[in-house]
Order: C-alpha cells, then sequence, then structure tokens
C-alpha cells in the first residue's frame, strides 16, 4: 500500500508518546499531525484535510469519545482508530457506539498499530482524499482535473466550485454542514463567506441540471445535501 499521502490526525495527550507514534508513523511514509488535547484535534480537522485519524480515549478538554463523535458528523467515513489505557469491555462498545472502526490497549507494539492502520484501510477501500474520480448521476467529476463531465461535455470548475462540489460528494445523500464547508474552503464562517457560499451552491445547482435524478438542496439552519435518486 501507498502510505506517502496517507494523512493522519494522531490525537494523544501524552506528548512523549504522541511524539514516538508521530516519528514512527512518519518513518514508515504516513504523514502525521500531532495534537494533545481533543479541542486542537477537531480545529485541526476542520480546517485541514486528513484520510486517517488515531484518537486517544483519554484526553484533556475534550475527550476521545467525543472528538469521534463530533468528527463523524462531518466525515462519516473517515477511519478512526481508539488508543486507551483501559481494557473494560463498556469502553470498547461505547468506542464502537462513537464511530470508531478498531480499538488498541496500551502498550501495544508499534508493529501491531501499523498492522491495524493497514488493515482499516484496506477494509474501508481507501483511497486518499483529492485523488478521487467521483460519479453523481450522469456526471463525473474529475477532482484533480476541476472537471465535471456529461455525455462527453465538459464544464470547467473554478477551485471553489471543485472543492465545494468534492465536500458534497464525499457526504453524498447526507447532509452537509454548512459551517464545516466554510471553514474547509473559506478558513471562516463569516457572514459574507456564507453569501459567497450560496453564489457557488447556485452555480453547481445549475451545472447539475441536467440529470433530473440529480438534486442540491438547501437543508435550512444545517448546510445542504447532495441527492441522487
Amino acid at each position: 500500500m501507498d502510505t506517502e499521502k496517507i494523512r493522519i490526525l494522531l490525537a494523544e495527550d501524552d506528548r512523549n508518546l504522541g511524539n514516538i507514534l508521530k516519528s514512527y508513523l512518519e518513518a514508515k511514509g504516513y504523514a502525521p499531525k500531532l495534537c494533545v488535547n481533543g479541542q486542537e484535534a477537531y480545529d485541526l480537522f476542520v480546517k485541514d484535510e486528513f484520510d486517517f485519524c488515531i484518537v486517544d480515549v483519554m484526553m484533556p478538554v475534550k475527550d476521545g469519545f467525543t472528538l469521534a463523535r463530533e468528527i463523524r458528523q462531518v466525515d462519516r467515513s473517515i477511519p478512526i482508530l481508539f488508543l486507551t489505557a483501559k481494557s473494560l469491555e463498556e469502553d470498547k462498545l461505547k468506542g464502537f457506539q462513537a464511530g470508531a472502526d478498531d480499538y488498541l490497549t496500551k502498550p501495544f507494539s508499534m508493529e501491531e498499530l501499523l498492522l491495524r492502520i493497514g488493515a482499516i484501510l484496506r477494509r474501508s477501500g481507501h483511497t486518499t482524499k483529492g485523488s478521487k474520480i467521483y460519479t453523481i448521476g450522469s456526471f463525473t467529476l474529475d477532482y484533480n482535473r476541476q472537471v465535471l463531465t456529461r455525455e462527453g461535455e465538459e464544464q470547467r470548475l473554478t477551485s471553489k466550485e471543485n472543492e465545494l462540489l468534492r465536500l458534497l460528494c464525499e457526504n453524498l445523500n447526507e447532509v452537509l454542514d454548512r459551517s464545516f464547508a466554510l471553514n474547509k474552503i473559506w478558513q471562516d464562517d463569516s457572514y459574507f463567506n456564507a453569501r459567497s457560499m450560496d453564489v457557488y451552491i447556485a452555480k453547481l445547482r445549475k451545472y447539475l441540471k441536467g440529470d433530473e435524478r440529480v438534486e442540491l438542496i438547501n437543508v435550512h439552519g444545517i448546510g445542504f445535501k447532495l441527492i441522487v435518486k
């Protein structure tokens, strides 16, 4: 598996262990970013791009269960691996309910961590964000080329149209949170940026109107939903 572009959000409040894990993952070709509490990790998650999350359960400011639930609200498919000093069955169940893909109890070997990451990525059919071709009914979005195609006709997209449509595709038939999209693309959820995003949504709706099975709707007070019937 090519790990070179796999970006990992590493949330671990023990700085010594966190730095060891970060160095090890870097040596294995991953691109980890270390955070030392749950709030810092969430703030980085909504600002940056990640393909995988490693989350310690016991963290200050915001614990791992809360962090995982909040991550799941904005990205339902990103793999999450929990690290914990606890081995109690109810904690494992709580972790899976919060959205974990797997659970690793401390102390663990680095080799086991690597194997768990690889297994989760294979199970999830992993592809790194930004390298996908998305299908939207009879349309195809080529993210790298910034082109939306239908029946051989190409519509070139601006960078923001491209980014916004990709987020909608990654949350297909689910609600894309307005604030999350603004922070991800505009780096700020101000009123003026929100008005700008509404203009881009209208443009995307116009581009997609050729297929009546495809619908881009506003979810009042929450965000947007791209639906393929």
